[in-house]
């Protein structure tokens, strides 16, 4: 029997319960909890709609270690499942080492105050998680997750050292919305207006925000669209563990018209972390901004088309110089028929859920504080196909 522990009840914790209620062998029991309770509970009802199980809810103050603790001493998981904010990682496994569970997550930490996330707070817990025998996995999620894990099956079957990498994520659905953001609007606009940065031989090169450009051809009918270079945290895991890497770049494709928004955005200063006076009164513009855009759990029923997440990847195998593309192609509206939700939240719940069940069956057992494509790729990459996610190679 295994109890899983699921903090945060956005986009993404709406899909990973319903993803883990779909599995009751390997889930046993369930429970949901963030901050406000009725997002639980609403979650929980659609869970018991669409699956016929029920699952508990609390409401829980992520960032109160003490709260936490509590929590996890009352329900008794085998595996917290953290798909609340990034700034809350660090407090999760705190509770963690304290009650001696499991830990997971989706997307690294990042501090309130300032604008940078990278891995090294959450690599800093690496002895204390080794001696209390426990395993923490980072980066469940699509990307960083099962682009990761793209590279450890490249690395395993296709390649014998791997030169170059562009991960490059395709959204190409319409929402009809003038504009919004996919995930949490603060998270979202905080990672994209930050400088680039890509891996060259050995160093990392910066550049302006979203300044390179290139165009790329997607398959199955997507067609060509611009991509722009943005620095992600899973290139500063993967330039570590995969062999051979001598470049490493992340792509996002974005409208013109979200860029126009977004430029004017910052013009004025919507998009600052940097707290302002109002009326007496401390408040942070991009705070604000998030408060008046469109919730991203509301942008469900109204997307329409596909996203593409996938690696392209040069590199050398049996002497011989080789290329290889590793996509995913996801349905808005079939995710939306399925969970109830879009295509960008079910990409990322859908492999935080088979990243538990790794776990919880014994399929990636450690000790200590473990990147996804540290694992073994090949039981993941069975689980894709099974629970959502297909996934295809192709040589380029």
């Amino acid at each position: 029997m295994s109890k899983v522990l699921i903090i945060g009840a956005g986009g993404v914790g709406h899909v990973v319960a319903h993803k883990c209620a779909q599995v009751p062998e390997v889930f046993t029991e369930i429970m949901l909890a963030s901050r406000t309770k009725s997002k639980c509970d609403a979650i929980a009802a659609s869970v018991k709609e669409r699956t016929g199980r029920v699952i508990q809810t609390a409401a829980l103050d992520a960032d109160n270690v003490a709260e936490t603790v509590a929590l996890i001493k009352s329900f008794g998981p085998n595996l917290v499942l953290n798909v609340a904010l990034p700034y809350q990682d660090l407090a999760l496994m705190d509770a963690c080492l304290e009650t001696g569970v499991d830990y997971l997550d989706t997307a690294n930490y990042e501090p309130l105050d300032e604008a940078k996330f990278e891995y090294k707070w959450q690599w800093a817990y690496q002895d204390r998680f080794k001696e209390k025998g426990l395993m923490a996995l980072l980066g469940s999620g699509f990307d960083p997750g099962v682009t990761n894990v793209y590279c450890a099956y490249a690395q395993k079957h296709l390649f014998d050292e791997i030169h170059e990498l562009d991960i490059i994520d395709c959204n190409a659905g319409d929402h009809g919305q003038p504009f919004a953001t996919n995930f949490n609007p603060e998270i979202n606009i905080r990672e994209i207006t930050q400088r680039g940065r890509y891996w060259e031989r050995g160093e990392w090169v910066e550049t302006d925000p979203l300044s390179w450009r290139m165009s790329y051809d997607f398959p199955e009918g997507i067609g060509p669209k611009d991509c722009y270079l943005m620095y992600h945290e899973e290139l500063e895991s993967l330039v570590q563990n995969i062999r051979g890497l001598k470049r490493a770049r992340f792509w996002m494709t974005f409208s013109q018209n979200y860029l126009n928004h977004l430029k004017v955005l910052e013009n004025i200063g919507m998009t600052s972390i940097e707290p302002v006076d109002y009326r007496g009164q401390k408040i942070v513009p991009l705070q604000f901004l998030k408060s008046v855009l469109p919730e991203p759990g509301s942008l469900g029923p109204l997307t329409k088309g596909k996203t593409c997440i996938g690696c392209v990847m040069k590199g050398v195998k049996d002497g011989k110089e080789r290329k290889a593309y590793i996509y995913n192609i996801c349905s808005h509206e079939e995710s939306y028929k399925e969970v109830g939700s879009q295509a960008i939240s079910y990409t990322t719940g859908v492999p935080a859920m088979i990243g538990a069940m790794m776990m919880l069956t014994g399929k990636w057992r450690g000790e200590g504080v473990f990147n996804i494509e540290q694992l073994d790729p090949d039981p993941f990459m069975e689980k894709l196909n099974i629970h959502g996610l297909p996934w295809v190679v192709v040589d380029l």
